[in-house]
């Protein structure tokens, strides 16, 4: 017999079988050595009162022998003698978009400005210790995208786009843990995801796809209104049947290159603010009620929001046990970003606070048509490199200092491995991004007692929470309204916000292309 059944238990409790086995065996009404085996089905932490609980979801095999979990193989088969797909960006969207192609029988071929998952660390360790920045190599451009060194977390609310476990099996088939099918909040950490991502490169390419790494598109070449090839940086022609564009949400020469190209793209809404970060021990404090965290709960994590004056502030990519990180795409810029290792075991937690950018915002920047939120976003990461030093080092101060007006004098140590620098950060940013702020910090005081604490820094500048462009496509087809077989695609074109929503964009877009093609 087999019985699906949810108990509330103590953190421990949950921490192995061994301790909820005789659990379920209460539930069920039958002895525990009648359980043959035990699947969790979820997990979840309930920390909203003082007793901190966890909810269990399992599937409990009862006197009969436990089944292996139903976790989606993929069904590939060799494509190198198919139909060609075009697909710039070898992020989530673009790997998982290749993936679907194989199993649909097109032959896909990915273009990516950036390195290998491997060569790209050496890259980042330039922009971390010697404020170097690579313009196609860095946090956001190379092999598995910007989410690869940005944290891993797999959370997402795009249920009704696709199918989220899809994705999640096809991840664990690639080295995750199977835990991301289990946890309310999954999470693979950045130091364990560049191996998965090399594991779905793997496939690709002994499935027949092709990945050219270190190759900038820098031209896309239309024949009789349909895309017939894109041109890369070193003179390389590379033709196709469709094109799936999935280049992320920092490739600004791509907007441009379509602009001039007379290729419809959209301005759209985006946020822009900076990373809180406060000893892990102080979030914990306040979100385990004054318990003292043991190992068997998780580094604690928030989730806040406020409308201030009438947009909305909220946090953004928030990382327990995390890491600030350099995250600007060019030189002259600087950007910050958080990750997580798998055990979020680091001293910090950060998360980015942003608020919304509207129209009225834009007001200086017009004359760069649907680029202006782009150009907005371009200038004000100048202008903080510049409060930086014109280098890598962040501006930053002590966040009860900056809700105040004043200078920080000293700064709170902080994880950020190039530097900070204090600054009066009220002055650097837009006054419609620190004016909201600085009141959304006392509210999120209000409802997380301690938060507003002189022993957290504000870093900026969190710039890169999304697109700031959307790249029009049809609702059903998929495909530009202008081009039939160009696909915008993921995060960059407006249609993903993470991991799991990109990646689930990408295998829309490729089923699209299928349909084209086989009509």
């Amino acid at each position: 017999m087999i019985q699906e059944i949810s108990l509330v238990c103590s953190p421990q409790e949950a921490a192995s079988e061994q301790h909820y086995l005789p659990l379920f065996a209460k539930e069920c009404r039958v002895l525990p050595t009648d359980i043959k085996g035990i699947q969790l089905l979820n997990r979840s932490i309930d920390a909203r009162n003082r007793h901190i609980k966890v909810n269990l979801k399992a599937r409990v095999f009862i006197g009969e022998k436990a089944q292996a979990r139903d976790i989606y193989k993929g069904q590939y088969h060799n494509v190198s003698k198919e139909s060609p797909v075009l697909i710039v960006g070898c992020g989530p969207a673009g790997m998982f978009a290749a993936l679907r192609c194989i199993e649909l029988g097109l032959k896909p071929i990915i273009i990516e400005r950036g390195k290998d998952v491997q060569s790209r660390r050496r890259d980042l360790k330039a922009i971390n210790r010697d404020h170097l920045v690579n313009p196609d190599s860095n946090y956001c451009f190379g092999e598995g995208g910007a989410g690869t060194y940005s944290d891993g977390k797999l959370y997402t609310r795009s249920k009704k786009r696709g199918n989220v476990k899809r994705v999640l099996d096809i991840l664990v088939n690639h080295g995750a843990v199977e835990n991301i099918l289990i946890d309310a909040h999954p999470h693979i950490g950045t130091n364990k995801l560049p191996k998965v991502v090399q594991a779905l490169r793997e496939t690709i390419l002994q499935y027949g796809g092709e990945i050219h790494f270190e190759s900038r598109m820098e031209d896309i070449i239309i024949r009789n209104g349909k895309i017939y090839a894109v041109k890369t940086h070193k003179g390389d022609i590379i033709e196709g049947k469709a094109l799936i564009l999935a280049t992320g949400h920092s490739a600004r020469d791509v907007f441009e290159l379509l602009l001039q190209k007379n290729i419809r793209i959209e301005s759209k809404p985006f946020a822009m603010g900076v990373r809180v970060e406060h000893p892990q021990e102080i979030i914990n404090n306040i979100q385990y009620h004054g318990s003292a965290r043991n190992k068997y709960l998780p580094a604690a994590s928030y989730k806040l929001a406020e409308q201030i004056d009438g947009r909305g502030v909220y946090s953004f990519c928030m990382c327990p046990g995390g890491l600030i990180v350099p995250a600007a795409t060019a030189e002259g810029e600087l950007v910050v970003n958080g990750m997580s290792p798998s055990k979020r075991d680091n001293k910090f937690a950060n998360s980015g606070i942003v608020v919304a950018i509207e129209e009225q915002d834009l007001k200086a920047y017009r004359k760069f048509g649907p680029l202006a939120g782009l150009e907005y976003q371009k200038q004000t990461e100048k202008a903080v490199w510049q409060a930086g030093g014109k280098n890598q080092t962040a501006p930053a101060q002590r966040l009860t200092d900056f809700v105040k007006g004043q200078n920080s004098s000293v700064l709170n140590d902080c994880s950020y491995v190039p530097g900070l620098t204090p600054a009066p950060m009220q002055e650097i940013l837009p006054k419609a991004i620190s004016s909201r702020l600085q009141k959304a910090f006392m509210k999120f005081g209000q409802k997380m007692k301690g938060y507003y604490t002189e022993e957290a820094n504000i870093v900026g500048i969190e710039s890169r929470t999304s697109s700031p462009v959307r790249i029009p496509r049809d609702r059903e087809k998929l495909s530009h309204p202008q081009i039939p077989n160009l696909f915008p695609c993921g995060e960059g074109a407006g249609y993903a916000g993470g991991i799991v929503s990109a990646a689930i964009d990408g295998e829309k877009c490729a089923e699209a292309v299928f349909s084209l093609l086989k009509a």
